[in-house]
């Protein structure tokens, strides 16, 4: 993108009063305008389902509302907000049966509620909402009172509600998400194409030192392998410019970008995170967001989704993998890092409700189906695949945005990831 194209895009962003709000999730125009990595010319290993989304797993659903308001200092309570939350469903809005689930953290610096129950009795009942860290609280109680409206069976649940700190963008501290906000994000969920970038509870994120937020990718086994499909979504909000590979290339290192900075001087002045005075951004030389925080601060959640008949320890194994695809796009994990991430089987619905169980308790025991181990990797690469590219999805969609204290976290220059991609031989015609 051209960097003056980017500012100004940003500075609309943040010149707008009230909240901007993405409600539908549906094969809009703007979503058909969005590039994604492919477009680019970016090479990935596997092959996509049609969407190339999380939502190709049959059944999931997928939600999002985005918040943006206001501009420059930052008052907490006030604003500016860059936030928003993101709705998954496993089965739909209009399904009710719960599926097997499995949960791993890379590094644990982050929240992902509910994964108790789920480590103990390998089951997910809940939707699962993503947002910011100031507000999982709010959206996982907003969980509970949607499935009480809306008549789901059990005395209590323990929903899913996990975080990443859109922290310098977004007035964090100042929880501007509410109940209504998780609860459009969850009635808007459908199927189809997914929006990335800056959308959902991904809206105010930052991602290897560039732009990042909501992205999502997905992956087709042959039939030989069973002919299962996978599928990822990602939070991104991790990392430095410097660590990024695209195509196993660290991209950024050849990339000509000046250093973190602010589209206009307050006073007293912003710092950034060892103190130093921020300056005003050039208009017509890209940036990198490398500095604003420090050093691996930042998290990313990460969804997985399959058919594959798995039950919960093998979902756990898949959970694990999630930690090689972020391997490929550069990402160790750091000590300030939350990098959580949640499996699920969409398969053997029915087995077990857990809390959600129905009387009368006479049914019989659950006829589970289980691939057998040794047809897992062809599982496994496709989780790695997909993670990779939703990360990079992610960066790609993200645009150029504006926050608090006038805090500039630019969006990746297209351009210049194709010149150095191009250059190394590694940019599909």
């Amino acid at each position: 993108m051209n960097p003056k194209y980017a500012l100004a895009v940003a500075c609309l962003f943040s010149a707008l009063a009230a909240p901007i709000s993405v409600v539908a999730q549906n094969p809009s125009a703007a979503h058909s305008q969005e590039p994604r990595a492919r477009d680019l010319g970016i090479p990935f290993d596997g092959t996509p389902g049609p969407f190339n989304a999380i939502t190709d797993v049959a059944g999931v659903e997928v939600g999002f509302k985005t918040l943006i308001s206001g501009e420059g200092r930052l008052v907490v309570g006030k604003g500016p907000v860059r936030t928003g939350v993101t709705a998954i469903f496993p089965r739909g809005k209009a399904g009710t049966k719960s599926v097997f689930a499995g949960y791993f953290a890379g590094n644990g610096n982050g929240d992902m509620t509910g994964t108790h129950w789920i480590d103990e009795s390998g089951l997910l009942e809940t939707p699962i909402l993503i947002t910011n860290t100031g507000s999982v609280g709010v959206v996982r109680d907003a969980a509970v009172a949607w499935m009480v409206q809306h008549k789901h069976y059990g005395e209590f649940w323990y929903p899913v509600a996990a975080e990443t700190a859109d922290w310098p963008l977004n007035d964090i501290k100042g929880q501007h998400v509410t109940t209504q906000d998780a609860w459009d994000a969850l009635n808007s969920a459908s199927s189809g194409p997914v929006l990335e970038g800056n959308v959902g509870g991904g809206t105010g994120m930052v991602c290897n030192g560039f732009k990042g937020g909501t992205g999502t990718s997905s992956r087709k086994l042959d039939t030989s392998n069973g002919g299962y499909t996978v599928g990822v979504l990602v939070q991104c909000n991790y990392g430095g410019s410097q660590q990024l590979r695209v195509a196993g290339i660290p991209v950024a290192r050849e990339m000509k970008l000046q250093e973190p900075c602010v589209e206009k001087k307050l006073d007293p002045p912003v710092r950034d995170w060892d103190g130093s005075v921020v300056p005003v951004c050039k208009s017509n030389v890209a940036t990198k967001a490398d500095g604003i925080r420090a050093p691996e601060t930042g998290s990313i959640i990460v969804i997985v989704a399959t058919d594959a008949p798995l039950t919960p320890d093998q979902l756990k194994r898949l959970a694990r993998r999630v930690s090689v695809g972020l391997g490929r796009v550069g990402s160790i994990e750091g000590d300030e890092s939350g990098d959580i991430f949640l499996a699920f089987s969409t398969a053997n619905a029915g087995a077990d409700e857990g809390n959600s169980s129905e009387p009368p308790f006479t049914t019989p025991n659950a006829k589970v189906e289980r691939v057998q181990s040794w047809k897992m990797d062809a599982i496994f690469t496709a989780v790695v695949q997909a993670v990779e590219e939703s990360v990079i999805n992610a960066v790609v969609a993200a645009k150029t945005m504006t926050g608090a204290d006038y805090w500039v976290v630019p969006a990746i220059p297209h351009d210049q990831l194709q010149e150095v991609l191009r250059k190394h031989g590694m940019l599909k015609p």
